[in-house]
């Protein structure tokens, strides 16, 4: 009994046949250089398909991962989708359980000029977390830089995200949420509307008033991530920063005070001095 993405698999394949898209199942086999003998024994559920094949599937015919994965989503990409796909790159244990993959601010430019470098990904920090939803899925976390999604996020902290494949973009993309966009220039942590069904773009949107919201091609993005959870540095007590100000306005306080005496000894001795000259 084949497996269910086989199945999957054969689905696609019979549709395009069904579409006059392949000629024949020889033909079907010949264009992704595999064996014809070996793809009947795949179409009659005797052997399950292998993941180059799948690739070149996905590759030559458009074959839609999602669906062949999950299920769900077309059965193939549009032209858009499959001009941008690219394999993620993931980082697992021997277990294979996947990591989080962490990318931090120094490493953001690159990430967004070498998403698709796998050593790129390998070398940056990883971890785990223990609730089960980071277990399911691809996740990464991003340094949040700057102030443009202030008073939401602030700068030092870290978002948690689950990545969405470009298959979903048009449907999944949901407005006023807030999600990691990967250009090909920059890493950008905003909040969305969604225009990729009419328009082909995205406006993103900072809750900082001070920044203009601004619209992406739909070709110039190269990931997004959908902003689950943040991380945010430990903040003293209430009491604590009040015992800080305190100190910080004593301390100015006294420097001040120090400046202030300076400058009157300074004018005391400019003073003498001209009073001598006039002698």
């Amino acid at each position: 009994m084949s497996n269910i993405i086989t199945q999957r698999f054969v689905k696609c394949h019979n549709h395009l046949r069904e579409e006059n898209q392949v000629r024949s199942s020889r033909q079907f086999a010949m264009s992704l250089d595999y064996l014809p003998q070996s793809l009947s024994e795949i179409l009659k559920g005797r052997r399950d398909v292998t993941i180059e094949l799948l690739r070149k599937a996905v590759e030559v015919y458009k074959l839609n991962p999602v669906y062949l994965l999950t299920g769900e989503g077309p059965m193939f990409m549009t032209e858009e989708a499959h001009d941008s796909f690219r394999v993620l790159t993931i980082v697992a244990n021997a277990q294979d359980d996947e990591h989080i993959v962490h990318v931090p601010i120094p490493a953001q430019a690159g990430y967004a000029a070498e998403s698709g470098d796998p050593s790129f990904i390998q070398n940056l920090p990883t971890y785990t977390l223990p609730d089960y939803k980071y277990k399911v899925g691809t996740h990464r976390s991003f340094d949040v830089a700057g102030d443009s999604m202030e008073p939401t996020l602030f700068e030092g902290d870290k978002v948690i995200c689950s990545f969405l494949d470009p298959t979903l973009w048009e449907n999944a993309v949901k407005n006023n949420y807030v999600y990691v966009i990967v250009t090909r220039a920059d890493v950008v942590i905003k909040r969305v509307t969604n225009f990729v069904k009419t328009e082909k773009q995205l406006e993103l949107i900072s809750d900082n008033n001070f920044y203009d919201p601004y619209r992406v091609n739909l070709g110039d993005i190269r990931e997004i991530w959908y902003v689950r959870a943040k991380m945010s540095p430990f903040l003293p007590s209430p009491q604590n920063i009040q015992t800080y100000m305190h100190e910080e306005v004593r301390s100015l306080k006294q420097t001040l005070q120090e400046q202030s005496q300076l400058i009157n000894n300074l004018n005391r001795t400019i003073e003498r001095l001209i009073q001598q000259e006039t002698k």
